[in-house]
């Protein structure tokens, strides 16, 4: 059907109504050639092709009256092709010249209809060139066409709609039919075509002029009109063609040519009239109706718009009632204008008169707009265009540049009319965010909501600082709250959009970024990222990166917590959010985006204020940055250091009593509180993180010594502005404090002044760090006094007492009572007693006190006493609640005697065998931090086979639940008295002072951080004190509290941490104790336990570690060089233990872990060779005698001279010692190759075992003394069963 070409008389098939002939207009010839059909002015009159298919008919008869249409054309088709044949092919020349004679008369050119098709494709560029080429060839023909005399005769027999009145008399046929096809193709809805016959209709009537504007409007509504019978789809495809036909009118510029050339004519006026009419028959018509009204108005002198447009019928009354019915077009179109007019009195009450910027966002003129700023909406989620032009009237774009100039402006005149400048646009602002976005849209239904966002987001990229505030009002805050609160909103999406588009907009700008913090906390009550479940304050808070921005959040937060009029309590009214179609949750359900208590915000500013310190660091790179940027940085970080600082203590430390404002002239300040006395946690809080601040200044005063720079001292600037503030009459602090407490804080004052002054007059010797630490842990215990009365004020004075004894320059013959009774003859010593009022500040004390106390420790820690180091072991090793496996009725204290706890066997139910059992699993992981160092893989590698040595009946669960039990050193509290023994249960009743703890498990958990942080002041002293004697006696309290936590229950982070100091602060430190004062016989004791933990205990992390233990006993007997005597006892130690493993089916010794200990300390296997050899020989176990082989030949490989660097003494020594042992020797083979093991594997090791001591024997050339030691027996069980490897020891026959 498509391939067939239709005949000349045809026109091109187009979808839609462009495809209908015009009202019997034919082309009078028409031609097909290769690339297109060419249109001539001639045709024959048979040619003609039906009528054209009425427009008031039906669709469903439109559409069979064009398929039988369709069949017409397509037999026509048919015919003609046969008849052009025929004709060829009979080669008539007569016939031929009088068939064209019209064809041959014609001097007009040929015109290809084909770009009407290219006129409705996709691609613009195609659309373009097809626009092009239709005014280029129309051109052509309407110039011929004019050069013609006679144009009737021209026209042929049948003239191409010239006779009707259309006003184109004076076109040539193919223009007319053109324009005529232009107009129907704007109403067609196929693809592009409505866009391109609209370009085409503005170039063609743009580029010829003979066109009559009049005609082609009058054209356009009698070929546009729309009938009654017309609905849907089919009426609004022909108003829509009127729109495209009125804008092509106006784009292409001849209404406005046409009226400076006579502006005698109402063309302008008709023009207007009739496009307002278009506007009024549709809402979505009325907005592009306008645009093409501006698009003609844009090419008019102003005397046409006052004269023609502005008096155009309907335009008075649209705009009369577009502030009534809520017209926004009417209110573009009369601002638009008013740009032009500059005389707004002709565009009626829309716009006030005189025009100004600042009369227009008056409070009353947009109460009066509202209307129409709501109904607005009608276009969403387009904004509509009234928004941007309502934007730049608001906000010019010179205004947020002219303040940034006045901001930097030093002249005065130029200044002060820039703000006033300002004032205007923050005026204007203010009232219209207050009536058009809160009054009007946020109020409102969802679609004016979202408009409402849209429109801020377009006002943002221009919007003045000094506004933000303004724009993000309590309304707006509370509506994203409401909307980011719920994901299943309507607006969610657009809710989003708006909080990363403002976040986008604030980038690196600090006082954009901190308006917009203050902003969403402040009308949130300091919980928008909490309502909301995002991080958008708590990422733009993690932005402020330098000490200028900075210190500006700052005082905006003091500004905020003061001031009462912005923590006033604004009820959330639903209604203002949400309207009656909203999703509204249940308010059980949601909570609530503010709440009534104001204290909330002011403890987020509180918590704020310090955090903001985190992000000002020195950048990573800090050796390349130059000496003074370092100190600026110093510099800019403590200045906001201060300011915090002052804040902090003003708020949680004082109230005032004559006001909220007091002025210090000493400090040249005003301070400020507000209106309502702060709340008693409120200052709890202030003074918590005003303890965390000097915490923080204390740790990077030391970075920056370590940098090489000078140091602000914090600290000290605080305890001048306390004593300052004190100091006023008019300030008091915030609590009154009870004597104790009161004298307390005035004894700390005086003695950290002292301090401070010898701490200046000793810079910059080393002693004077020491001092700065002490005075540290004065300034907050000061605080923590105020913080919790009565419970820290007999500290604090037996601290001032030790510092004045410990500091005689700064006491100056200052004494009283209580150091009277110190300097008693009984007294304990100094050192002893601040060790103890230092742990008695351990308890309950916040993290800033503990870290103070660890700053000084590490000071005096050199010169601590055993007894105060043993009432820290002593808080170590203290439980609340005796083991799992301790009978409930044995005293707590009689583990005292005991070193590392080790329980005697005991039975237990099957229960605890599982427990044990996973308990053991478990433990895995921790086994490789607290592993023995070479044995470890040794260890492990033999797990399977001692489940093999252990059968059914054996493995009894006496075994499997056996307690680490007794095991001790000597009275390991004789050191300590009764007064001692009760100041350390004092510390654990601290810790349940003022608290209600039921049961022990809750007391357990207030121990377990007691106890983390005396540990931290053990690795200090560890740390510094490596190679002292009293490293073992630490050591021996933290095993024994080590191998105790795996019976407790809830010590699992106490157990790690001991573990993790023994490990890395003891084992594996550079040194270990040395010097006179250790004895053999504690190390010997020490080894013993040690042992005895790796043989005997159930949990695998206490057996590892045991074996480094005793890797690092061992070590340090082998630096003491005690003699061979002395040493004896060591052995014996061994001897037991191995004879333990040998006769006890509950021993867990490990034989590579004491393969291990040989290979170290060879001197030890030599002295334990013959006892193996003995028990091997009679040992019970067959799996156990295996295992001990290997221990055996290890020994015996080290009595082999492996290089020539070996002294002759040492060979021929060990050499006798061999030989000594022969007999033994040979008893053990026997016995082996008598007695062979059932299971192949073993069979193996005997005989490897036996072919090791063969060769032994010949290298240390021992032949002829082992044939001897030989029994005949043995004789002959080695020749039969060893083979090849006795050919060396057979005995030549007889």
């Amino acid at each position: 059907m498509g391939s067939k070409k239709r005949p000349s008389s045809s026109t091109e098939d187009f979808d839609g109504e462009e495809n209908a002939p015009a009202d019997g207009v034919t082309p009078e010839f028409v031609k097909e050639p290769k690339k297109g059909r060419i249109f001539d002015e001639k045709t024959e009159a048979e040619d003609a092709p039906p009528p054209a298919i009425p427009l008031s008919l039906k669709p469903m008869e439109r559409k069979k009256k064009r398929k039988t249409m369709d069949k017409e054309r397509h037999r026509l088709d048919s015919e003609n092709k046969e008849q052009s044949q025929a004709k060829k092919s009979s080669e008539r020349p007569p016939e031929d010249q009088t068939s064209s004679p019209s064809l041959s008369s014609s001097n007009l050119p040929g015109f290809h209809i084909d770009v009407f098709r290219d006129l409705s494709s996709l691609d613009s560029s195609v659309r373009e060139a097809a626009a092009e080429k239709l005014v280029a060839e129309l051109r052509d023909v309407q110039k011929a066409y004019e050069k013609l005399e006679n144009k009737k005769e021209q026209n042929g027999a049948v003239q191409l709609e010239a006779e009707k009145d259309d006003g184109m008399e004076h076109c040539a046929p193919t223009l007319r039919y053109a324009i005529r096809r232009l107009i129907r193709g704007v109403s067609s809805s196929r693809e592009c075509a409505r866009q391109g016959f609209a370009l085409g209709l503005t170039a063609v009537v743009g580029a010829i002029r003979t066109i009559e504007v009049e005609s082609v409007m009058k054209l356009m509504v009698d070929m546009l009109e729309i009938s009654s019978s017309m609905k849907g789809q089919e009426a609004r495809d022909c108003l829509l063609g009127h729109l495209f036909a009125y804008g092509a009118l106006a784009r292409s510029g001849r209404i406005a040519t046409d009226w400076i050339l006579d502006n005698s004519t109402s063309l302008v006026k008709d023009f207007t009239s009739q496009v307002i009419s278009l506007a009024g028959k549709k809402r979505y018509l009325s907005e592009p109706a306008v645009a093409v009204i501006l698009e003609m108005v844009e090419k008019l002198p102003v005397e046409a718009l006052l004269s023609q447009v502005l008096k155009a019928p309907g335009m008075h009354e649209w705009f009369e009632k577009a502030a009534e019915v809520g017209d926004p077009d009417a209110l573009f179109l009369a601002l638009k204008l008013q740009e032009r007019v500059h005389d707004s009195e002709v565009l009626g009450k829309l716009l006030p008169y005189p025009f100004s910027h600042d009369n227009f966002f008056t409070r009353d003129h947009l109460l009066y707009l509202a209307p129409c700023f709501k109904e607005s909406t009608f276009c969403t989620p387009r904004v509509h265009s009234l928004w941007p032009l309502v934007a730049n009237l608001l906000i010019p774009e010179s205004s947020s540049q002219d303040e940034d100039a006045a901001a930097s402006s030093s002249k005065k005149h130029k200044k002060v009319r820039k703000e006033n400048s300002f004032g205007d646009v923050a005026k204007n602002i203010c009232s219209f965010c207050e009536v058009v976005v809160e009054g009007s849209l946020l109020s409102s239904s969802h679609d004016r909501k979202h408009l409402a966002l849209n429109v801020l987001l377009l006002l943002l990229p221009r919007l003045p600082v000094s506004c933000i505030q303004v724009v993000l009002s309590n309304k707006l805050v509370h509506c994203l709250a409401d909307i980011l609160s719920n994901k299943g909103s309507w607006l969610y999406n657009a809710a989003q959009l708006f909080l990363k588009e403002l976040l986008n907009w604030v980038g690196d700008d600090d006082d954009r970024r901190v308006a917009v913090i203050v902003s969403l906390q402040k009308h949130s009550n300091g919980k928008f990222d909490s309502i909301t479940r995002t991080q958008a304050v708590k990422e733009l808070v993690a932005k402020f990166n330098t000490g200028p921005g900075c210190l500006l959040f700052v005082h905006n937060l003091m500004s905020l917590f003061v001031d009462e009029g912005a923590l006033t309590d604004e009820p959330s009214d639903q209604s203002q959010t949400t309207d009656e179609n909203s999703e509204m949750g249940s308010t059980e359900d949601k909570e609530p985006p503010v709440s009534g208590n104001t204290d909330f915000l002011k403890n987020w500013v509180i918590d704020t204020m310090p955090r903001v310190l985190k992000n000002l660091k020195l950048d990573s790179n800090v050796k390349s940055l130059v000496h003074t940027e370092k100190e600026k940085f110093i510099e800019e970080k403590f200045r906001v250091q201060t300011e915090i600082m002052k804040f902090l203590a003003v708020q949680g430390l004082f109230s005032s009593s004559l006001g909220t404002e007091v002025t210090s002239f000493e400090l040249q300040e005003k301070f400020k509180w507000p209106k309502a006395a702060a709340s008693s946690s409120l200052c709890r809080m202030c003074i918590e993180q005003l303890q965390l601040l000097l915490e923080d200044a204390q740790k990077g005063e030391g970075s920056h010594i370590l940098n090489g720079l000078e140091f602000n001292d914090l600290g000290s600037y605080f305890m001048c502005f306390l004593n300052t503030l004190c100091n006023i009459p008019s300030v008091s602090l915030y609590r009154t404090l009870s004597n104790e407490d009161e004298r307390a804080f005035k004894k700390l004052q005086e003695m950290e002044s002292k301090l401070c002054h010898e701490e200046r007059r000793m810079r910059p010797e080393p002693d004077a760090n020491k001092l700065h630490a002490v005075r540290y842990l004065l300034i907050q215990l000061l605080l923590q006094v105020l913080l919790r009365p009565g419970e820290f004020s007999e500290a604090a004075l037996e601290l001032n007492i030790c510092y004045k004894k410990a500091f005689p320059a700064v006491a100056h013959g200052d004494s009283s009572e209580e150091e009277d009774q110190f300097d008693d003859n009984e007294a304990p010593e100094m050192m002893d007693v601040l060790v103890d009022t230092l742990l008695s500040l351990l308890p309950q004390s916040s993290g800033p006190i503990c870290f103070a106390v660890e700053q000084v420790f590490r000071f005096i820690c050199d010169d601590i006493t055993d007894a105060g180091l043993l009432q820290m072991l002593r808080v170590v090793k203290k439980d609340l609640k005796p083991p799992r496996h301790q009978a409930a009725s044995s005293d707590g204290d009689e583990d005292d005697d005991d070193f590392l706890g080790i329980e005697e066997a005991e039975e237990t139910d099957e229960a605890e065998v599982v427990e044990t059992g996973d308990t053991d699993d478990h433990a895995d992981d921790s086994e490789g931090m607290l592993g023995a160092e070479g044995s470890d893989g040794e260890v492990t590698k033999n797990d399977e086979e001692d489940s093999e040595r252990i059968d059914g009946d054996e493995a009894t669960n006496e075994e499997v639940t056996k307690n680490d039990k007794d095991l001790s050193l000597d009275d390991s509290d004789s050191g300590m008295d009764d007064d001692a023994m009760f100041r350390m249960d004092s510390y654990i009743a601290r810790i349940f002072k003022e608290r209600k703890i039921s049961g022990n498990d809750s007391a357990q958990s207030q121990l377990t951080p007691f106890k983390l942080r005396v540990l931290s002041l053990l690795e200090i002293y560890l740390q510094k004190n490596p190679g002292k004697p009293q490293v073992l006696m630490v050591y021996s309290y933290l095993v024994q509290a080590f191998v105790n936590s795996h019976s407790t229950e809830g010590s699992e982070h106490v157990r790690q941490r001991i573990g993790g100091i023994l490990q890395k602060k003891i084992f594996k430190a550079k040194d270990y104790p040395k010097g006179d004062d250790i004895q053999l016989s504690n190390l010997s004791i020490l080894l013993e336990k040690s042992l005895k933990l790796a043989s005997r205990s159930r949990y695998k992390t206490v057996s590892s570690l045991a074996q480094t233990s005793s890797f690092w006993i061992l070590k340090i007997i082998h630096s003491q060089k005690f003699s061979k005597s002395e040493l004896e006892g060591v052995v014996s130690i061994f001897r037991n233990i191995l004879n333990d493993y040998f006769n006890s089916k509950k021993s867990r010794l490990k034989p590579g872990f004491v393969k291990e200990v040989i290979r170290r300390h060879p001197w030890l296997g030599l002295q334990l060779f013959r006892f193996l050899l003995e028990k091997c020989g009679s040992a019970k176990s067959e799996f156990r005698r295996i295992e001990m082989l290997d221990l055996i030949d290890c020994i015996m490989k080290s009595c082999i001279s492996t290089g020539k660097a070996e002294k002759d003494k040492d060979s021929s020594s060990k050499t006798k010692l061999l030989k000594k042992h022969l007999h033994a020797l040979c008893e053990l083979i026997q016995e082996l190759l008598s007695n062979l093991p059932k299971k192949q594997s073993r069979r193996g090791e005997v005989h490897r075992f036996c072919t090791r001591v063969l060769h032994a024997v010949s290298a240390l050339s021992l032949n002829k003394s082992f044939l001897k030691a030989l029994k005949p027996e043995t004789y002959f069980l080695c020749e039969s069963q060893l083979g090849d490897a006795f050919l060396p020891f057979r005995m030549p026959t007889k």
